[in-house]
Protein backbone atom coordinates (compact mmCIF):
# COMPACT_ATOMS: atom_id res chain seq x y z
CA UNK A 1 0.00 0.00 0.00
CA UNK A 2 1.25 3.36 -1.07
CA UNK A 3 1.71 5.68 2.15
CA UNK A 4 2.72 9.36 1.70
CA UNK A 5 4.93 10.73 4.85
CA UNK A 6 3.99 14.34 5.74
CA UNK A 7 7.34 15.64 7.79
CA UNK A 8 7.34 18.75 10.26
CA UNK A 9 9.73 21.46 9.56
CA UNK A 10 10.01 23.46 13.03
CA UNK A 11 13.11 26.24 13.28
CA UNK A 12 15.93 24.81 15.17
CA UNK A 13 16.82 25.10 19.41
CA UNK A 14 19.83 25.43 19.42
CA UNK A 15 22.49 27.55 17.03
CA UNK A 16 23.91 24.30 15.35
CA UNK A 17 20.65 23.29 14.49
CA UNK A 18 18.75 25.45 11.68
CA UNK A 19 16.02 23.25 11.54
CA UNK A 20 14.29 20.40 13.51
CA UNK A 21 12.88 17.90 11.35
CA UNK A 22 10.21 15.07 12.54
CA UNK A 23 7.67 12.75 10.64
CA UNK A 24 3.83 13.54 12.12
CA UNK A 25 1.87 11.88 9.79
CA UNK A 26 1.17 9.13 6.91
CA UNK A 27 -1.31 9.58 4.04
CA UNK A 28 -2.89 5.60 3.01
CA UNK A 29 -3.40 5.93 -0.64
CA UNK A 30 -1.43 8.92 -1.65
CA UNK A 31 0.05 9.89 -4.68
CA UNK A 32 3.45 10.83 -5.63
CA UNK A 33 4.96 13.52 -4.17
CA UNK A 34 8.33 15.40 -3.11
CA UNK A 35 8.11 17.36 -1.04
CA UNK A 36 5.58 19.44 -1.33
CA UNK A 37 4.27 22.02 1.22
CA UNK A 38 1.23 21.06 2.62
CA UNK A 39 0.78 23.74 5.14
CA UNK A 40 2.54 26.51 6.80
CA UNK A 41 2.27 28.08 10.33
CA UNK A 42 4.33 30.88 11.42
CA UNK A 43 7.73 29.36 10.41
CA UNK A 44 6.55 25.68 10.69
CA UNK A 45 5.71 23.87 7.43
CA UNK A 46 4.16 20.48 6.89
CA UNK A 47 5.56 18.98 3.93
CA UNK A 48 4.19 16.02 2.10
CA UNK A 49 7.77 14.72 1.53
CA UNK A 50 7.70 11.67 -0.56
CA UNK A 51 5.04 8.19 -0.78
CA UNK A 52 6.48 4.55 0.01
CA UNK A 53 5.39 1.35 -0.04
CA UNK A 54 4.43 -0.67 3.01
CA UNK A 55 4.99 -4.05 2.10
CA UNK A 56 3.82 -6.76 4.53
CA UNK A 57 5.27 -10.11 4.67
CA UNK A 58 4.13 -13.36 5.89
CA UNK A 59 6.96 -13.99 7.70
CA UNK A 60 7.23 -10.70 9.68
CA UNK A 61 3.17 -11.46 10.90
CA UNK A 62 4.01 -12.03 13.93
CA UNK A 63 5.83 -8.74 14.78
CA UNK A 64 2.65 -6.73 12.90
CA UNK A 65 0.48 -8.24 15.42
CA UNK A 66 2.89 -7.52 18.18
CA UNK A 67 2.90 -3.71 16.91
CA UNK A 68 -0.99 -3.75 16.60
CA UNK A 69 -1.03 -5.07 20.19
CA UNK A 70 0.51 -1.08 20.92
CA UNK A 71 -1.54 1.79 22.00
CA UNK A 72 -2.06 3.21 19.62
CA UNK A 73 -1.09 0.86 17.16
CA UNK A 74 1.83 2.62 15.10
CA UNK A 75 3.91 2.21 11.55
CA UNK A 76 7.47 3.31 11.93
CA UNK A 77 8.73 5.91 9.62
CA UNK A 78 12.74 5.94 8.92
CA UNK A 79 14.57 9.25 7.38
CA UNK A 80 17.76 9.38 6.98
CA UNK A 81 20.41 12.83 6.65
CA UNK A 82 21.80 13.50 3.46
CA UNK A 83 23.53 16.82 3.01
CA UNK A 84 23.63 16.81 -0.83
CA UNK A 85 19.77 16.75 -0.71
CA UNK A 86 17.24 19.73 -0.17
CA UNK A 87 15.33 18.99 2.38
CA UNK A 88 18.80 16.87 3.77
CA UNK A 89 16.12 13.93 4.60
CA UNK A 90 15.26 11.17 2.44
CA UNK A 91 12.34 9.04 3.71
CA UNK A 92 14.17 5.39 3.46
CA UNK A 93 11.21 2.95 4.87
CA UNK A 94 7.56 2.77 6.59
CA UNK A 95 7.16 -0.13 8.19
CA UNK A 96 4.40 -1.53 10.54
CA UNK A 97 6.70 -4.06 12.29
CA UNK A 98 8.62 -2.62 15.30
CA UNK A 99 11.48 -5.28 14.99
CA UNK A 100 12.11 -4.15 11.66
CA UNK A 101 11.90 -0.21 13.02
CA UNK A 102 14.17 -1.38 16.40
CA UNK A 103 16.77 -2.74 13.96
CA UNK A 104 17.27 0.57 12.10
CA UNK A 105 16.70 2.42 15.34
CA UNK A 106 20.06 0.61 16.63
CA UNK A 107 22.64 1.73 14.19
CA UNK A 108 22.31 5.48 14.98
CA UNK A 109 22.04 6.49 11.58
CA UNK A 110 18.89 7.03 11.17
CA UNK A 111 16.31 8.76 12.59
CA UNK A 112 13.03 6.73 13.56
CA UNK A 113 9.35 7.93 14.12
CA UNK A 114 6.32 6.26 15.59
CA UNK A 115 3.46 7.56 14.18
CA UNK A 116 0.05 6.06 14.97
CA UNK A 117 -2.04 4.63 11.83
CA UNK A 118 -4.96 5.68 10.56
CA UNK A 119 -7.90 3.47 11.43
CA UNK A 120 -8.35 2.07 8.00
CA UNK A 121 -4.55 1.14 7.92
CA UNK A 122 -5.16 -0.57 11.33
CA UNK A 123 -7.91 -2.61 9.28
CA UNK A 124 -5.66 -3.91 6.67
CA UNK A 125 -2.99 -4.27 8.54
CA UNK A 126 -5.07 -6.65 10.86
CA UNK A 127 -6.82 -8.45 7.96
CA UNK A 128 -3.52 -9.24 6.63
CA UNK A 129 -2.10 -10.67 10.12
CA UNK A 130 -5.07 -13.00 11.31
CA UNK A 131 -4.76 -14.42 7.38
CA UNK A 132 -1.09 -15.19 7.55
CA UNK A 133 -0.10 -15.41 11.65
CA UNK A 134 0.27 -18.91 13.08
CA UNK A 135 1.09 -19.98 16.50
CA UNK A 136 3.82 -21.68 16.85
CA UNK A 137 3.68 -24.66 19.46
CA UNK A 138 5.94 -24.54 22.15
CA UNK A 139 8.08 -27.84 22.68
CA UNK A 140 10.23 -28.20 25.42
CA UNK A 141 13.60 -30.04 24.68
CA UNK A 142 14.41 -32.75 26.77
CA UNK A 143 17.72 -34.29 27.10
CA UNK A 144 18.44 -37.80 26.05
CA UNK A 145 18.74 -39.96 29.40
CA UNK A 146 21.01 -42.61 27.92
CA UNK A 147 23.94 -40.47 26.83
CA UNK A 148 24.16 -38.56 30.12
CA UNK A 149 27.38 -39.65 32.39
CA UNK A 150 28.36 -42.44 30.22
CA UNK A 151 31.28 -41.05 28.69
CA UNK A 152 34.05 -38.85 30.75
CA UNK A 153 35.16 -36.85 27.77
CA UNK A 154 37.78 -34.21 28.20
CA UNK A 155 38.74 -35.68 31.86
CA UNK A 156 42.34 -36.14 33.21
CA UNK A 157 45.27 -37.61 31.43
CA UNK A 158 45.38 -40.60 28.88
CA UNK A 159 49.20 -41.38 29.73
CA UNK A 160 47.83 -42.06 33.62
CA UNK A 161 46.55 -45.88 34.05
CA UNK A 162 45.00 -45.65 37.57
CA UNK A 163 40.93 -44.29 37.86
CA UNK A 164 42.53 -43.04 41.22
CA UNK A 165 45.02 -40.96 39.92
CA UNK A 166 42.87 -39.70 37.19
CA UNK A 167 43.01 -35.88 37.86
CA UNK A 168 47.23 -36.22 39.16
CA UNK A 169 49.65 -34.26 36.54
CA UNK A 170 51.99 -36.55 35.06
CA UNK A 171 54.50 -34.72 35.72
CA UNK A 172 53.94 -35.76 39.29
CA UNK A 173 53.62 -39.15 38.47
CA UNK A 174 57.30 -39.40 36.92
CA UNK A 175 59.12 -38.08 39.94
CA UNK A 176 57.32 -40.40 42.34
CA UNK A 177 58.65 -43.40 40.07
CA UNK A 178 61.92 -42.06 40.03
CA UNK A 179 62.46 -42.14 43.41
Amino acid sequence: MPLGVVVRRMPGVTRWAKWSWKAVAVLPGAGQANWQLLREEGEAREFHAATVPLELHRAEAEAYKQGLTATPPSVYVVLREDASLDPPLEVTLVTASPFEAQDYADNGEDLVEKIAMPEGLVAWVQQFTDAHFKQEEFKKRRRDKRTVGEAEDGIGDVRIKQVADVYRAPGQIRKERLQ
